[in-house]
């Protein structure tokens, strides 16, 4: 029988809850779910958890955590929770974004939702005028944006997004905070420099990404970057075989994406599932880590 292994994805872990995103994670309910992982799974850092997947040694109820994009709030929030429950975790990082960087969705999300008044013009934007007189209406607005602005072109996503705000607020780590991860004993890993999906890249633009990205971090934590994750991560949608080739040329022993389920001994390296545990309460957390266990990657 092969052995299941669980691979967790974090992305925002903010210090209180967020009344315009109330299911959003938040430090209290983040350590709730510790309590339960650390109960009832065995955690590991996904580096060894590899190993243990290309030997076929994996130990029963295998867990790994995961962090995404490299937020600010990983090491202010996320890692003395970590360090307090003694679980390892890898955290993902976009170079690009270290020390004073802004995703271009936290910035469409925090312009809506900091706008004074009850209407939003973003007509220099090339959208239009929106009512945000309500909680519900402001929520509306940043979802109707992001879907818009995901659709195009990279370069012209990021120029309508910057045009909406002159000094975004910065919400990635810096290089200090990414070194005290690397010191507390966690995984790093790289995403593309600019956290840019790679099959939307020539191949050159996508192995000058991977290996910039690799190169910077690993000039900052001294330290070889052997694991990689995909933007957005959807098999065949956002990455694809080719790019596990050049990342296996660049040195990665494994790279992660986001499709559901569970690795198991025999699944390619460089293309291993991932889930998010979105559920509030413990019973809710606990049947969506056992349904996943049982979807096929």
């Amino acid at each position: 029988m092969r052995v299941p292994l669980s691979i967790l994805i974090y992305q925002r872990v903010l210090a209180t809850p967020d009344p315009l995103f109330p299911e959003c994670l938040h430090a209290r309910r983040f350590e709730q779910q510790l309590r339960l992982l650390r109960r009832w799974f065995r955690l590991m850092p996904l580096s060894r958890a590899v190993t243990h997947l290309a030997e076929g040694t994996l130990p029963a109820r295998a867990a790994c955590l995961t962090f995404d994009n490299g937020y600010a709030e990983h090491a202010s929030v996320a890692l003395p929770l970590l360090q307090r429950y003694g679980v390892p975790a890898t955290f993902f990082v976009a170079a690009g974004y270290l020390d004073g960087g802004c995703t271009w969705s936290d910035i469409v999300t925090e312009v809506v939702r900091n706008a004074p008044g009850e209407r939003l013009n973003l007509g220099r934007s090339g959208f239009a005028s929106y009512d945000i007189g309500c909680p519900v209406r402001r929520r509306a607005v940043i979802e109707m944006l992001l879907a818009a602005l995901r659709l195009l072109p990279p370069a012209e996503r990021l120029a309508r997004t910057l045009s909406m705000a002159r000094r975004p607020t910065p919400t990635m780590m810096s290089s200090d905070q990414l070194l005290a991860l690397h010191r507390a004993g966690m995984d790093i890993g790289a995403h593309p420099l600019h956290h840019t999906v790679l099959s939307s890249l020539s191949n050159a633009a996508a192995r000058a990404e991977i290996a910039e990205g690799q190169r910077r971090i690993e000039e900052l934590i001294r330290a070889r970057v052997k694991l990689f994750a995909y933007p957005s991560g959807k098999p065949g949608e956002d990455f694809e075989q080719r790019h596990g080739l050049m990342l296996r040329a660049q040195g990665f022993e494994a790279a992660v994406g986001s499709a559901r389920g569970a690795a198991r001994s025999g699944s390619d390296l460089f293309a291993l599932p991932r889930f998010t545990p979105c559920e509030q309460g413990s019973g809710g957390f606990l049947l969506r880590m056992a349904g996943n266990l049982f979807t096929r990657a």
